[in-house]
């Protein structure tokens, strides 16, 4: 059978306009400052494969000993980067946690950050505990759309480090996201987020599951 010529060119033509499309959609430009930024998580996650694998301190190195693979992260995204300053909660109450190993952790809810993406508004959880030796330390834990699926089951960290400043303006930076120790070795126990910490967000950015 003859294939119209015209009708094939315009079919030829269709693909090629389709073929381009698509390759253009998948190609992301960045700026130089966002060039940089992905270069410098990128090392970032380097240093700490590298640590993971040969610091006796590692999860992979305590008592039950976990075979190393490097660590499985998304793609850096530099818009899932947001600054806000801190809203302590005006009364500050004591709340009950559990840890992944049953135990019960007695935290207090200190207050929160704000971010918008899309349009939208989302709450992180500032929580404070107090250590043995009477030092006080802060936490932020979480659960998004792509926990359990794309991310450990148990939630995700983030780093901070209380600033004296009032106003100072924090950073969150989820392809700085981490999986606590627990993600990798039975060794350990680690902080379980509450339904108040889950964020209605797929957050693919960070550290992704471990253990498939």
């Amino acid at each position: 059978m003859k294939l119209n010529k015209n009708l094939f060119v315009s079919y030829f033509g269709f693909f090629l306009i389709f073929t381009f499309s698509v390759f253009l959609n998948g190609c992301k430009t960045y700026t130089e400052e966002e060039k940089k930024y992905i270069s410098e998580i990128e090392k970032k996650r380097e240093v700490k494969n590298q640590f993971m694998r040969d610091d006796p301190a590692s999860p992979f190195n305590a008592r039950t000993k976990v075979e190393f693979k490097p660590l499985k992260y998304f793609d850096v995204n530099p818009n899932f980067v947001f600054h806000s300053k801190l809203i302590e909660n005006e009364v500050k109450d004591t709340v009950v946690i559990f840890g992944t190993k049953g135990e019960e952790r007695n935290v207090v809810r200190f207050g929160f950050l704000q971010f918008v993406f899309e349009n939208k508004t989302y709450k992180l959880n500032i929580y404070e505990a107090t250590a043995k030796t009477g030092e006080k330390h802060h936490s932020i834990w979480f659960t998004d759309k792509t926990t359990a699926e794309e991310t450990y089951g148990v939630g995700r960290y983030l780093n901070f480090e209380l600033n004296p400043e009032k106003n100072f303006v924090y950073t969150i930076d989820f392809n700085l996201a981490f999986n606590p120790y627990c993600a990798y070795s039975k060794d350990y126990s680690c902080a379980i987020p509450t339904r108040e910490d889950y964020i209605d967000l797929k957050i693919r950015a960070g550290e992704k599951t471990f253990h498939n």
